[in-house]
């Protein structure tokens, strides 16, 4: 068989090719990845179609529900997001010589280190990376160690249970879940309860892409119980300015708890369920695979200790 010459692969396919065809693998949608890439339905069909004649091979299934990947479908995919990341790098990296940056770090991380420690850690650490940018996005946990699998992020900051084959997952801290509630309610005294007491209760929620909101709510989920939510709100200041009005109680980390309830009136209850207590962990692809600076980064987040500081 006579190889291919780079230049004949290459002709295969181009960058959107690649690009519609990981929105589609992610969304499990020709229609919604379509939108996505701004194009009409028959134009990424026919994109695909012009892809599985020149690879002369099925991609993907059309059912009924979506589209399936093909076991060639789900090669190309790895192929392609590994590729579309080391594009990602090389723009990066050439971004230097038109605006001075010389390194781009993107971070995938839960929503207490969005809102609570990582603007601290990332102001220090930018202070003296001045050559350095960070995209910091907020994203729940299956998607933070996704994320760095496919390479789509070089850091990820998650809390609880992590895990990722071939990852590696560093535990930098500890976290505790509470109950934040009014000085004069019922439950205010308690000193420590369980969750399912807390049901009785109207509850302060965070917004349905945080980590917390889904957290919870396979909590009650799984327990066949009811989550009483009065109000979902985007962050833990928003979440404890509800509590101190009365509007309900609310769960959230005890850091962003205690350091609220400096300015705000407040009362805070432990709570007893193991799963209260929370590991904070970077998960990195490779720590020796990663660039210098985001390093040093990881050293800087691993040497954060939020829980001390609240």
């Amino acid at each position: 068989m006579v190889a291919r010459s780079a230049t004949t692969v290459a002709m295969l396919f181009d960058f959107t090719d690649l690009r519609l065809f990981i929105h589609i693998a992610e969304l499990k949608s020709l229609t919604r990845a379509a939108e996505r890439m701004h194009m009409s339905l028959a134009a990424a069909s026919n994109r695909i179609k012009e892809l599985e004649s020149r690879f002369g091979m099925r991609l993907l299934y059309r059912e009924n529900k979506g589209v399936q990947l093909s076991p060639a479908g789900e090669t190309l995919l790895a192929h392609a997001q590994q590729f579309m990341q080391q594009l990602e790098r090389l723009r990066s990296d050439m971004q230097q010589y038109n605006n001075g940056i010389k390194g781009h770090i993107r971070i995938f991380a839960n929503t207490t280190a969005v809102t609570e420690f990582m603007p601290e850690v990332l102001g220090d650490f930018l202070a003296r990376h001045p050559q350095v940018n960070v995209a910091l996005e907020e994203r729940l946990n299956q998607e933070i160690v996704r994320g760095i699998q496919e390479g789509t992020a070089d850091i990820g900051i998650a809390a609880g249970p992590v895990q990722g084959q071939g990852l590696e997952i560093i535990n930098f801290s500890t976290d505790r879940l509470v109950l934040a509630t009014a000085p004069d309610h019922p439950l205010a005294t308690a000193g420590s309860i369980s969750f399912d007491e807390t049901l009785a209760y109207p509850h302060i929620g965070l917004h349905e892409g945080s980590t917390l909101w889904h957290f919870l709510n396979g909590i009650v989920s799984g327990s066949g119980q009811r989550l009483q939510l009065r109000i979902q709100v985007r962050g833990f200041e928003a979440m404890c300015r509800m509590v101190e009005a009365k509007v309900g109680i609310g769960i959230l980390p005890q850091s962003a708890a205690l350091r609220h309830s400096r300015t705000m009136k407040l009362a805070l209850v432990e709570l007893t369920e193991p799963w209260a207590v929370r590991e904070r962990s970077v998960v990195v692809q490779s720590l020796e695979g990663l660039p210098h600076y985001a390093r040093a980064l990881v050293d800087v987040i691993c040497s954060a200790r939020p829980e001390e500081k609240a």
